[in-house]
């Protein structure tokens, strides 16, 4: 297999997974914006989901870049 066809697959599985960690940061992160329509205090899992959940995509974003420049520089 080319190595252009495994940075396409890879680029599209990275894509795919900010999109469910995406998914899932949107339960606590409306748990949070609740809390803060409220005026209560956040439940302290939400607010520990949410700064996981958007490091993980971080991190995802990140290699998702790499594999993005890689592809480019292959031409």
């Amino acid at each position: 297999m080319s190595r252009k066809s495994e940075l396409k697959k890879a680029i599209l599985k990275s894509e795919q997974e900010i999109e469910a960690l995406e998914k899932k940061r949107v339960r606590s992160q409306s748990a949070l914006l609740e809390a803060f329509l409220n005026h209560s205090v956040p439940n302290e899992t939400d607010a520990e989901y949410f700064k996981v959940f958007s490091s993980l995509i971080d991190l995802e974003r990140d290699n998702l870049r790499k594999l993005t420049a890689e592809l480019e520089d292959l031409g």
